[in-house]
């Protein structure tokens, strides 16, 4: 697990450091203080865009240098301490740099030394959000228990891209040129699609056998947008090329792919489902996910506020399964009262001004 957690110039950090991380650890502060910043430079110590999605120039501290750090210890993998880190340059703000013991390495390497899920205020809107969001949420569980996922996704993204700016151009794409693209893109979103299916069948055994209380179940279902065999979607893709270019656009392939999500006990889709319902949902599926992750990587999960809309039974009982698991779990709230069932060995910091002092 994270050992010691160090922000250099982030968001409202100017110099954090986090000694002595232990299994939960809780952030408390008032909102705006800087809680969520630690949450998500530590999410980048994943592969992607962390847990706000935003754009590495917008991360830097306003007024700083023009660049941001973000590094941390993981005690003891495989017997040895290991440092990760992420960075960007003042000269450089737009590029990101990853490093692993001081080695520089490219972004999905960060997946092979750790998995990180996290659970964000924003998220609550995922099930009446867009199929892309969906996907998203989809492909990071996905991340974090196969990392070479990342690597697919990334070759079927650049083909895709490819393959749409052929079918976009005036003139006529050559045949050959887009038989080749369609080939890499089939290759890749093969194993895009068969990666997904198998996310959502594993997690969809771990939560049947799950109580319909107090978290509302949910079933899930995998949609693929096309064929998801590497020659059916050749073959399909060569099928549709006429439809494609005058959509300008690829209709079907792994981009296509959908989540969905119907409510166990009221068959009703997770859109129409309350508020309460949806996060319960979404409690659900980040809890049962974190059981399927195996041992061989460090587990981190970042919830931020997730108790603050919580009655004491269901805080209570994420508190139970959250320690049931093997995840460390960093967690945000505004006070320690609704977090009192962590018990004693709980780390503590209160966040203010863009700075953490250590409570407990």
């Amino acid at each position: 697990m994270l050992d010691r957690v160090t922000l250099a110039h982030f968001r409202n950090h100017p110099d954090t450091r986090l000694d002595g991380a232990v299994r939960f650890n809780l952030l408390i502060g008032e909102n705006g203080a800087g809680k969520t910043n630690v949450l998500e430079a530590i999410s980048l110590l994943a592969p992607g865009k962390g847990l706000r999605r935003a754009a590495l120039t917008d991360m830097a501290l306003e007024g700083g240098p023009g660049g941001f750090a973000v590094s941390a210890a993981l005690a003891q993998v495989a017997g040895e301490p290991v440092q990760i880190g992420t960075a960007t340059l003042p000269g450089r703000p737009g590029r990101r740099i990853v490093q692993v013991n001081s080695a520089e390495c490219p972004a999905v390497a960060l997946g092979e030394w750790l998995a990180i899920g996290w659970l964000t205020p924003a998220m609550d809107r995922l099930f009446s959000d867009t199929p892309g969001a969906r996907r998203r949420f989809l492909d990071r569980l996905v991340l974090a228990r196969e990392p070479g996922h990342a690597r697919n996704a990334a070759r079927a993204e650049t083909a895709l891209r490819e393959r749409n700016r052929l079918l976009s151009s005036e003139s006529e794409p050559d045949p050959a040129w887009l038989d080749a693209i369609e080939g890499q893109l089939a290759e890749a979103g093969a194993e895009v699609s068969a990666a997904r299916g198998r996310m959502v069948a594993s997690l969809s055994e771990a939560l049947a056998v799950l109580p319909e209380a107090p978290f509302a179940r949910p079933l899930l279902a995998y949609l693929p947008g096309g064929p998801s065999e590497r020659e059916a979607l050749t073959a399909a893709m060569a099928e549709s090329r006429r439809r494609d270019r005058a959509a300008q656009r690829s209709l079907i392939g792994p981009h296509r792919d959908e989540l969905g999500v119907t409510m166990v006990g009221k068959g009703q889709p997770a859109s129409e489902c309350s508020t309460g319902e949806q996060k319960a949902m979404l409690i659900a599926i980040t809890l049962a996910h974190a059981g399927l992750l195996d041992g061989e990587r460090p587990q981190v999960l970042l919830l931020d506020e997730v108790a603050a809309h919580l009655d004491p039974l269901r805080r209570e009982a994420l508190f139970e399964r959250l320690a049931s698991g093997r995840a460390q779990v960093w967690m945000t709230g505004t006070e320690r009262a609704p977090f009192s069932a962590l018990g004693p060995d709980t780390a503590i910091w209160r966040v203010a001004g863009g700075e953490a002092e250590r409570l407990g």
